[in-house]
């Protein structure tokens, strides 16, 4: 298990929920590899409205507008890890945006294997 306290790099990747790559979601390739690259952790938030560079907003509460919301993909890890797993983000996310945020990890823990069950 991967072990985090104090200082790390939040990185925060802004698509579409429409965005694919290979044929699959592309926030889905982009968790599929954070887990592989070993990874503190990632987590996937769908959006109810928003816009970006393009201008057009994309909202839920209309239906004919309802397509491609915004997702958001957030990792947490120490600057090292994060920064090797940049060209991999460089290389999927072609439309959208990708920033990064000093933060500081006060509590980071998994279930333990009783719990988990």
């Amino acid at each position: 298990m991967t072990r985090l306290t104090g200082r790390a790099l939040r990185v925060t990747i802004f698509i579409g929920e429409n965005d694919v790559w290979h044929h699959r979601p592309l926030y889905t390739e982009i968790v599929h590899r954070a887990h592989k690259a070993g990874l503190a952790g990632a987590s996937v938030f769908r959006g109810i409205e928003g816009f970006g560079a393009s201008s057009l907003i994309h909202t839920s509460r209309l239906l004919s507008l309802s397509e491609d919301l915004p997702v958001t993909i957030v990792i947490v890890d120490d600057e090292t890890r994060i920064r090797a797993f940049l060209p991999q983000l460089d290389e999927l996310v072609t439309e959208g945006l990708v920033i990064l945020d000093d933060c500081e990890v006060i509590r980071y823990v998994g279930r333990s294997e009783e719990r988990a069950q």
